[in-house]
């Protein structure tokens, strides 16, 4: 028995490779308790395959039964993975590529080598373990790919393995065959190994390609995003500074009325002083209101509230936003302007009876917690992330803002639709 130890030896560290070449490769469907106990039976049936035939002396024959074992285990295997049939195919033949690899260069190897029997083994442990060790931490998300498209590389996995198996099944002698052929299998190797290798260096220069053409859209898309919430941003900006000058224009024009109505009281003038306040009474001012302690949030308001108003929606304002704020002002009213904006914009679409009105609350608690509620058209929807769908093109910048503006902030930012009505709640 002791003079079959290096063989044995040799079938433990081949099908043990086989065995966790299939699991590094192909995708389990089932628990790892179900995958470990197929595994062992394979294992079992490639080792006692082994043990008969090397205690018979026919090396021949253990390899001519490796590939009818192949071809049974090839479909009795299968249903416990999740890959299709050709691609588990695709998977299984490259296992078998890689064995028959490390079988021939271990063996030709061994044969230069002090005690070839125990130095077969060890290479082939080497082997094995450099291939395992590859796949795991370079190939495998690259190999993945490839078995998605297994129809473009299949023709390279077939080819080397009917190769091999021509070899295998075209010799009496496997032992002389692997001695005399030794040279024609190493260059048929190094082909495999080229082939393999060209199929995943281009794939990963096709993946860095994709990143690279990705990475450049995106940042394109930024740009223009930049560029219009830029445009956006002056327009605004010129706006509040346009309710500024009102209200200064407002408060220097009471000013005044009052130093004229307290001369003339102070004059007894009392039917001039009424006939002031009668004609003051008449004159419609345009001053804005305050809703809140913020100015660049007030004016932004005071400019959507007019717009709502003369397009015939109701609206309710009641805000608790200080002056002071941990987000920057600019911003926080550039989001206020963005959502009254499309809140405006979705009562307007609306037709019919249907009354269209604006809450907006804004409440302050360490934190501020805006709410807006409108009416809207019932083909309003949200996306998979539950953002508003822009069915227009060129929309949808602003909620791109409002959603970038919550993200900086570390804020949430929640939309829904319920019975006609849509709001939207940001807290931050």
């Amino acid at each position: 028995m002791s003079e079959h130890f290096p063989d044995f030896l040799r079938a433990v560290i081949s099908t043990t490779a086989n065995v966790l070449l299939m699991m590094t490769l192909l995708q389990p469907k089932y628990s790892k308790k179900v995958t470990l106990l197929t595994m062992l039976g394979i294992l079992a049936a490639d080792l006692g395959t082994a043990v008969y035939c090397y205690l018979s002396g026919n090396l021949t024959l253990l390899a001519k039964l490796d590939i009818v074992l192949f071809a049974v285990l090839c479909f009795a295997v299968r249903p416990i993975f999740k890959d299709t049939f050709m691609q588990w195919l695709f998977s299984y033949i490259t296992v078998q590529n890689i064995s028959d690899a490390v079988i021939i260069l271990s063996f030709v190897g061994s044969r230069h080598l002090p005690y070839p029997p125990y130095a077969n083994s060890l290479l082939r442990l080497l082997l094995f373990g450099v291939f395992l060790l590859v796949l795991v931490r370079h190939v495998r998300p690259l190999y993945r790919q490839a078995v998605e498209h297994w129809t473009a590389y299949f023709a390279v996995a077939l080819g080397l393995y009917i190769t091999f198996t021509y070899y295998v099944l075209s010799t009496d002698d496997i032992v002389v065959m692997l001695t005399e052929q030794a040279v024609p299998l190493l260059l048929v190797i190094f082909i495999g190994l080229a082939a393999y290798g060209s199929i995943f260096l281009s794939l990963k220069n096709l993946q860095r390609e994709y990143r690279v053409r990705e990475e450049n859209q995106r940042m394109q898309a930024e740009r223009e995003y930049l560029q219009l919430a830029a445009g956006n941003m002056s327009q605004r900006l010129a706006l509040m500074e346009e309710v500024s000058a009102q209200n200064s224009r407002a408060a220097h024009d009471r000013r005044h009325f009052n130093n004229v109505l307290q001369e003339l009281l102070e004059q007894g003038e009392t039917v001039e002083a009424f006939a002031l306040l009668q004609s003051q009474n008449q004159v419609k001012h345009k001053i804005s209101k305050v809703y809140c302690e913020n100015p660049a949030v007030n004016a932004a308001v005071c400019h959507y509230a007019e717009r709502a108003e003369q397009s015939g929606i109701l609206t309710e304002i009641e805000l608790d936003i200080p002056r002071e704020l941990t987000v920057n002002s600019l911003e926080l009213s550039m989001v206020v302007s963005n959502l009254l904006e499309n809140a405006i914009a979705a009562c307007i679409k609306q037709s019919g009876s249907k009354p269209l009105f604006i809450h907006f609350i804004c409440r302050n608690m360490g934190r501020l917690l805006l709410e807006i509620e409108n009416s809207c058209t019932e083909d309003t929807a949200l996306d998979e992330d539950s953002y508003p769908v822009s069915m227009e093109e060129g929309h949808g910048i602003g909620s791109k803002s409002v959603i970038a503006f919550a993200k900086k902030y570390d804020g949430e930012l929640i939309y829904n639709i319920e019975n006609g009505v849509f709001r939207v709640r940001l807290l931050v």
